[in-house]
């Protein structure tokens, strides 16, 4: 008999995570690192749906097992070979609710003799577990900077020595402004990306200090969620000042390799805010091959929206200069302005 365990139990056991929700739902949102084994697609899952609501659970149990007769063998040997891939450990199955869905799995596998754990509550559980965490109080310290200061390296430069750091962008696919998207991957729907956050922050738990970039309450699309936020507002800042050379040619070796098409097409996205003279002159620059031109012509937008962004923070200011980001996050650890170790790992 397959045992149910609460969210926190289940998530820190062992053994693959099973979501038999279907493709639509995964695509929504899901566990990180969950295997999305379906037990419908998102047509039957439609319509054994719709069965239920007019026509009652006999109907649509009914239409359920027509649905997945044919693909009791597949799911079987789907079910065998994620077993196999983790020896002696169980399959962590869940669905919505935890309900019939994975009730159903569960059995199957059970004929199979693998040991499974069903998540009560299902997803729904996760998600409650994940929107709480965010109202949790953090320890947060928000690394600021204008554009170009080279942040999100030093951060992760920073993570690399044992500072505990949630990189905002990174889990978002994105860097932030009109242009964050060139050259990255699809980000991932909202609810993903608090998944997401979520997984990053349960993992830092205890820490005496966490250090996040400091962004607007959107990452491209990605939306940070709104208990996290409130904490990010009230968070201090230390914030990296570099030349604005050193700025310009990080900007370049990001952007400058890029597509010019599509940057002169974010470009275009701000134009409203760059004004009709300062687009034109990037957007001639971008067609000359100049990225330094194009890039000093958008500075000055950008660097008006950080400012007004931080006035509200408590901030103190780093000088970096031209120092690379593993010898910035060496020279903020011997200074003592990042915290490098958890709280449970003091002494």
């Amino acid at each position: 008999m397959a045992s149910r365990q609460r969210i926190s139990e289940f998530l820190v056991g062992s053994g693959p995570i099973v979501d038999v929700r279907s493709p639509a739902e995964f695509l929504q949102g899901h566990i990180p690192g969950a295997h999305n084994l379906p037990l419908f697609d998102d047509a039957g899952r439609a319509e054994v749906g719709t069965l239920y609501k007019q026509q009652g659970r006999s109907a649509a149990v009914l239409r359920g097992l027509a649905l997945v007769g044919p693909r009791l063998e597949t799911l079987a040997r789907a079910l065998s070979d994620l077993a196999a891939s983790a020896p002696g450990e169980p399959l962590r199955l869940h669905c919505w609710r935890g309900g019939m869905r994975s009730e159903s799995v569960a059995r199957l596998a059970e004929a199979l003799e693998l040991p499974v754990h069903l998540l009560a509550g299902g997803y729904k559980a996760y998600r409650r577990w994940v929107l709480e965490l965010f109202e949790r109080p953090w320890p947060l310290r928000l690394l600021g900077g204008r554009t170009g200061t080279g942040k999100t390296d030093l951060l992760l430069a920073l993570a690399a020595r044992g500072v505990p750091v949630v990189d905002l962008e990174g889990l978002a696919n994105h860097r932030g402004s009109s242009f964050g998207a060139l050259g990255l991957p699809p980000q991932p729907s909202s609810e993903q990306y608090e998944n997401l956050l979520a997984r990053a922050l349960a993992g830092l738990e205890g820490a005496g200090e966490i250090w996040l970039e400091a962004e607007s309450s959107q990452v491209g699309r990605c939306r940070i969620p709104a208990g996290l936020w409130r904490q990010m507002k009230e968070a201090p800042v230390l914030e990296v000042l570099r030349p604005l050379e050193e700025r310009v040619a990080r900007l370049v070796a990001v952007y400058g390799v890029q597509e010019p098409e599509l940057v002169a097409e974010a470009t275009r996205r701000i134009s409203r805010r760059l004004g009709p003279q300062r687009t034109a002159a990037a957007l001639e620059a971008i067609a000359q091959g100049d990225a330094a031109a194009a890039c000093r012509q958008m500075l000055d937008y950008y660097d008006r929206c950080y400012d007004h962004d931080l006035s509200s923070h408590a901030v103190n200011s780093v000088d970096l200069g031209n120092l690379s980001a593993a010898e910035a996050a060496r020279l903020l650890l011997e200074q003592g302005l990042a915290e490098g170790r958890r709280a449970g790992s003091a002494g």
